[in-house]
């Protein structure tokens, strides 16, 4: 045999050797492995426990129990690997929420982690998650920085809008009734002094001044604030017809019953996170009845339909009326990026950025790593929480103001 023989077949034996490499190389994401790991951290208990209860944690466990009936997260080889869920309860602290990002990183090593519920906890753990490579869908996360925010944090990704989309939907829709005369052009504004509250009033100022409208009385308020009868007799004495307070779950529940208590009466009471609960709206009864706030549903959306169904019967609790649906479908994400590009946690990060995806919202693009076609104003009307904002968007309802008084 020649010395070119000899080449050549040692050449053809290479080859197959790689391309054998290769094959079996193909299906190795899934080899070796029992699960996939993912971890959250959520309040479980203390003052956060609420929201996180309602918004969150339930559609983390439908979720789960969804993608493993169907024999786990699918990948790009087609096997499929079931959900281990590694999970911490933050107990409402911004420092434990910390640690336990940091613990499911670092020590329990998970594929992926789930955010937090709440602007100042996604924004506290959003600088950890960068740092070990995790893309983040911050779903209960209010910020007008966040294009600033993903330029910082490249895998952080911001579900839920800015403070402005919201008050510049309040304030077109409190233009319009003031130009009707259905109600003057004062307002009174209490905001809870948290990463939720500051952007939110932040933003609301120079809506309110482009609409014409005068801010009254504007006061903030520590987290964990009970007792607003003060505030709420000083907005009484205002002489405003629309009242908002920018508030988290306890302080909206607090709120309304102490205007009630009071027999404070404004013509608009636009009320924070919380307002859109379906237990908020079971407890007042007739009272609810125009009562508004951030989010809303069309409830002739037949996928959210679908959704809102599945949720109650797997979980045994309503979902709510503004971020609980974004949250599933931000969850729809992810699986259908690990599908496409595996567990490599930059390559996933990659395709949340730049995938379409289909969920229960219908289709999904982010724009600039976040999700735009939201509902910015709800209110409740006839037993629903629906949406009242963007007046231009296919599905609103058209807002009611002024509202009935309390009966």
């Amino acid at each position: 045999m020649t010395a070119t023989s000899r080449r050549a077949i040692l050449r053809t034996l290479g080859i197959s050797v790689c391309m054998f490499a290769v094959a079996a190389a193909a299906p190795a994401v899934s080899q070796g492995r029992t699960s996939v790991k993912i971890g959250y951290a959520i309040s479980k208990t203390g003052p956060n426990a609420g929201g996180a209860g309602i918004t969150t944690l339930p559609n983390y466990e439908l979720w789960v129990k969804e993608v493993n009936e169907a024999g786990g997260l699918e990948l790009p080889d087609g096997s499929r690997l079931p959900i281990e869920v590694v999970e911490y309860d933050d107990r409402s602290s911004a420092e434990e929420v910390v640690r336990a990002i940091e613990r499911l990183a670092t020590q329990d090593e998970v594929d992926f982690i789930l955010p937090p519920w709440g602007t100042g906890f996604n924004l506290a753990v959003a600088p950890l998650f960068d740092r070990f490579g995790y893309p983040q869908l911050a779903v209960s996360s209010v910020t007008d920085k966040a294009p600033e925010f993903v330029q910082r944090w490249k895998r952080s990704f911001w579900m839920l809008g800015g403070g402005s989309d919201y008050t510049d939907a309040l304030a077109g829709l409190l233009k319009k009734t003031n130009d009707e005369g259905k109600i003057n052009n004062k307002v009174a504004m209490i905001s809870v002094a948290d990463g939720f509250g500051i952007d939110l009033v932040t933003a609301a100022r120079p809506s309110f001044s482009e609409a014409e409208l005068e801010v009254v009385y504007d006061v903030t308020y520590p987290a964990g604030t009970t007792d607003f009868t003060s505030m709420i007799n000083e907005a009484a004495g205002s002489g405003a017809d629309t009242f908002v307070a920018f508030s988290y779950p306890p302080e909206t529940f607090a709120i309304t019953q102490q205007a009630q208590v009071a027999k404070f009466n404004p013509k608009v009471l636009y009320l924070g996170v919380g307002t859109g609960f379906p237990n908020y709206g079971a407890d007042l009864g007739p009272n609810a009845e125009g009562m508004m706030s951030l989010g809303g549903i069309d409830p002739n959306n037949q996928a959210n339909t679908a959704y809102r169904k599945r949720h109650e019967e797997v979980t045994g609790r309503a979902p709510d009326f503004w971020g609980s649906v974004v949250t599933f479908a931000s969850l729809q994400m992810l699986q259908e990026a690990v599908k496409r590009r595996g567990l490599d946690r930059e390559a996933v990060s990659d395709e949340l950025s730049n995938g379409t995806f289909e969920t229960v919202l219908g289709e999904v693009k982010l724009e600039d790593n976040q999700l735009r076609k939201l509902w910015f104003g709800g209110q409740w009307q006839n037993g629903n929480f629906v949406a009242v904002a963007p007046v231009d968007r296919e599905g609103v309802s058209q807002a009611i103001m002024p509202k009935a008084s309390w009966q």
